[in-house]
């Protein structure tokens, strides 16, 4: 056989490629670990008593806000990632925008408080349980968005899983958030921003071991 014909063969019947259906598969698999993580704060955990407060909703929409723009950018890069060779076109930095909005807002919130209040603003009474609760609770939604990306075809494992870990430890903190009546700027930079960077390390840990063919 020929090589023309080779190609007219392998061409025939070819349909259009689904450009998005990795995007419903990982929309899919967000939304199904996001389902399971709150499921296992509030069954884990419970639900935050006082948010009949103006105070207390301020502050678990702030920590919300936090997590989802983490969660909302850092999915759009994972989408990218799970195309070969898309990773050469992407520039991760616009990823540590939120962390950085919320460092200036935290200092910020130092610089008025004074320093007596400063520990309590820091640590709070709740951040050993911050500190393990929203890794574990990652662990569901971190399976499911590897599932989702092992669909496709991943190049560079290592950030691949790293994205995999963020997005998965922003949709924890999220449904930590519903429980933890810590309510700091400090204390979010430092227990969800730095548990958020944790599940981040894990999975560029764990990518290229999950996520290879």
């Amino acid at each position: 056989m020929k090589t023309e014909e080779l190609v007219a063969l392998l061409s025939t019947n070819s349909g259009p490629v689904v450009r998005r259906s990795f995007a419903r598969t990982l929309g899919a698999a967000l939304a199904a670990g996001s389902v399971l993580a709150v499921c296992l704060s509030l069954v884990g955990l419970g639900f935050r008593p006082d948010l009949s407060t103006t105070h207390a909703l301020i502050f678990l929409l702030l920590k919300l806000l936090f997590a989802a723009v983490i969660v909302g950018i850092a999915s759009v890069y994972l989408a990218r990632l799970a195309r070969p060779g898309a990773e050469r076109r992407i520039s991760s930095i616009s990823m540590i925008a939120p962390f950085v909005a919320m460092i200036l807002l935290a200092v910020i919130s130092l610089g008025l408080a004074p320093r007596s209040h400063w520990d309590t603003m820091v640590a709070g009474g709740e951040w050993l349980e911050c500190l393990v609760s929203i890794p574990v609770i990652a662990i569901g939604p971190f399976a499911i968005a590897i599932w989702a990306v092992r669909r496709a075809a991943p190049t560079n494992l290592v950030r691949t899983g790293a994205f995999a870990g963020l997005v998965a430890g922003g949709v924890s903190a999220m449904a930590y958030a519903l429980h933890c009546t810590a309510d700091s700027l400090p204390f979010v930079v430092i227990w969800y921003g730095g548990t958020i960077v944790l599940c981040t390390l894990t999975g560029a840990v764990l990518g290229p071991r999950l996520l290879r063919w």
